[in-house]
């Protein structure tokens, strides 16, 4: 890739994502993003299939004999907090930042995988397929998101998630499993006797939950963590309450899957445990993939992600690489740096010409 060549790419990834932020996507309402994106890609003669708001393509030379490669990120962004300064939906550019909603999550990655597919859509002698995938829903877990789109696309053999993570790479990611618990009892006056206190029998199940300890510990994303973080009961000082109900988020290490984890629980605890969700299942990719080792090559360190992204509805390996920093995800005044977006397309263009 010459100097010009690169420098087309970024003015071009610059300028959507300029457009990106200063078109609301919240989570759930990306329609008009997605059409945005959908334009995009058919000024680069890209033929597009949009599924609610979901965009994608492959590559122009696509073969059912070769395997294939995801290209994914999401172009829906959270709601702005209170702490902004700046106008959230306004793209501004000062002392070599981009600031923006969305700008670092996932702004910056979206944009940069785009600008590697379309730099390889043309290609005839491609060893792997390329599908991209522009999705919506990512951050609320939503239905119509990409766990939405698998069945539509290619078979996947490995897939790449664009999130922001210093260009490093995520070879696993710790899946999600929230649990509703709800401890029975029976209802009395608290001046009686009472020995079927639903808090109490909450207590217990809480306890076990505290002190339990899943003995598969991964060397890239440590333990599975169990946390009680909400707890509800009762309406009145001199009533015991018939229920106590009360919430565990379990962060998943790739060890494990969500039902497992769930069956384990629910055996070892008298509430009514009832799972949300089993799809936010924990990724990983093997450290001698072929894509891993090329981005070794050019220098990229690989580490385990606390984080959730589109990675738990893959059922493929999966990597989850970008520009941008996961700390800055969902803060005020959200930004990106220039040169951050720069590297991120050349890198992504650079790893896959290893395997491409």
């Amino acid at each position: 890739m010459n100097m010009m060549q690169k420098e087309n790419l970024y003015n071009s990834a610059l300028s959507l994502l300029k457009q990106l932020i200063e078109t609301q996507s919240f989570s759930g309402e990306e329609d008009q993003t997605a059409g945005l994106i959908n334009t995009w890609l058919q000024n680069y003669g890209v033929k597009t299939t949009i599924t609610h708001n979901n965009v994608w393509a492959v590559n122009k030379y696509f073969s059912e004999d070769k395997p294939t490669i995801l290209l994914n990120s999401h172009h829906d962004t959270v709601r702005p907090n209170k702490g902004y300064t700046r106008t959230p939906l306004k793209a501004e550019e000062e002392n070599g930042k981009l600031f923006g909603l969305g700008s670092n999550d996932a702004g910056a990655p979206l944009v940069s995988l785009l600008n590697t597919f379309v730099y390889y859509y043309n290609k005839t002698d491609l060893k792997y397929n390329l599908v991209m995938a522009a999705t919506g829903e990512e951050e609320s877990s939503g239905p119509h998101g990409l766990n939405s789109l698998i069945k539509q696309l290619p078979e996947i053999d490995f897939a790449i998630v664009g999130e922001p993570t210093q260009m490093q790479m995520a070879i696993a990611e710790k899946g999600l499993l929230v649990l509703d618990g709800y401890a029975p009892g029976i209802a009395g006056h608290a001046a009686h006797e009472n020995t079927d206190n639903a808090i109490y029998k909450a207590l217990e199940d809480i306890h076990w939950i505290k002190n339990y300890h899943f003995q598969k510990i991964s060397p890239l994303l440590g333990k599975v963590k169990m946390t009680v973080t909400q707890i509800e009961a009762g309406s009145e000082h001199n009533v015991v309450p018939a229920e106590c109900h009360f919430v565990v988020d379990i962060r998943v290490n790739e060890n494990y899957r969500n039902e497992e984890i769930f069956d384990f629980i629910q055996s070892n605890t008298k509430s009514n445990m009832v799972a949300r969700s089993f799809n936010l299942n924990p990724s990983f990719i093997s450290a001698d993939h072929p894509v891993v080792l090329a981005g070794k090559k050019w220098g990229r360190e690989t580490y385990g992600s606390p984080t959730l992204s589109d990675q738990s509805v893959l059922s493929c390996p999966s990597l989850k690489m970008g520009p941008g920093d996961s700390t800055r995800s969902h803060q005020a005044d959200e930004f990106i740096y220039l040169n951050e977006l720069k590297e991120g397309i050349d890198l992504y263009i650079n790893i896959l010409s290893e395997i491409l």
